[in-house]
């Protein structure tokens, strides 16, 4: 399973960005009510960056951002052994890199409260983190193999996902196509959810940055 301490699962930087991407569109399709939104994402955050997120509404939360040089994701599980209000755990942030650093300084990712920290710039081999001493007996002590199961790219995961959070049974089919990026449709939304509509969808779309056939 993905976690800090096994990254080998996480997409490079452009997989990652095409499935978050994914989810939100995939969030929007099912619930028109963004608030009750687990995924989110920014297209037109700033200049050269895009952001996404996820909520669950109870205090636990990632954020990524996406940057010309690179990305950064952070997360925060609220009741996991590293959460230290106000106080991140040492080592999570040590070792940052500069050229990241406007991550770290925006209030709304809320980085003073991190319990994890990964990030990768496109010249990396691999996603990095810092240099941790994990506390012994918990299997996940920062919250990041919860946090970050979704980013397997596995769309039976979101359909599990999915079947509890928005209580409904989704064609494996439907989401992988979203996972592709395929362009909406108005059988593919209809597909996902019988009531939704291209056309409500059209300001999600343009906020995502997700294909639309129009």
């Amino acid at each position: 399973m993905i976690s800090t301490r096994s990254l080998g699962g996480l997409p490079d930087i452009d997989g990652l960005r095409r499935l978050t991407r994914a989810l939100a569109m995939l969030d929007a399709i099912l619930c028109a009510d963004w608030e009750s939104r687990y995924y989110s994402f920014n297209s037109q955050w700033a200049a050269g960056e895009v952001m996404a997120s996820m909520r669950d509404g109870s205090g636990d939360q990632w954020f990524a951002l996406f940057t010309e040089v690179g990305a950064a994701l952070h997360g925060l599980a609220h009741e996991s052994p590293m959460f230290r209000r106000g106080n991140p755990w040492p080592g999570i942030w040590d070792s940052f890199p500069s050229a990241l650093a406007g991550f770290r300084a925006e209030p709304a990712f809320d980085t003073k409260d991190s319990t994890f920290c990964i990030w990768r710039m496109h010249s990396d081999a691999a996603w990095q983190r810092g240099e941790i001493d994990f506390p012994q007996g918990h299997h996940d002590p920062d919250g990041s193999t919860m946090l970050l199961s979704m980013l397997d790219g596995v769309p039976q995961t979101y359909c599990a996902w999915a079947s509890e959070y928005y209580e409904c049974e989704l064609p494996v089919a439907a989401l992988a196509a979203v996972y592709d990026h395929s362009p909406l449709t108005e059988a593919l939304v209809r597909a996902l959810k019988a009531d939704a509509s291209l056309r409500s969808l059209q300001p999600d779309v343009a906020e995502i940055g997700y294909p639309d056939a129009g």
